[in-house]
């Protein structure tokens, strides 16, 4: 499962999510740290396809874990090459420019 939460200002809708698994652990590697705070990305639990939804309609967004940045890569909203991956896992971040 995915942990996703929504924020919403204006017309800007940010997605976080991340694996479950990994929410309230820190990764940390050379100068690179990712916090998966329950903070921020603790939220509603759901599938891929639940993210996928969500994730049309984003903003921006931020993603951490496998099954979460595959889904926005599978999607085409992620280039696999701009992927910053901290001890193994992968970080994403989207924007959409209009």
């Amino acid at each position: 499962m995915i942990s996703m939460r929504i924020y919403k200002q204006g017309d800007e809708i940010l997605i976080s999510a991340c694996d479950e698994k990994l929410i309230g652990r820190r990764f940390i590697e050379g100068k690179f740290q990712i916090d998966v705070s329950e903070k921020f990305y603790g939220g509603e639990l759901v599938d891929k396809e639940t993210l996928k939804r969500y994730l049309e309609d984003a903003t921006i967004a931020n993603l951490v874990g496998k099954e979460t940045v595959d889904c926005a890569v599978k999607m085409g909203l992620i280039n696999p090459d701009c992927i910053l991956k901290v001890k193994g896992v992968p970080h994403a971040q989207m924007i959409k420019m209009i």
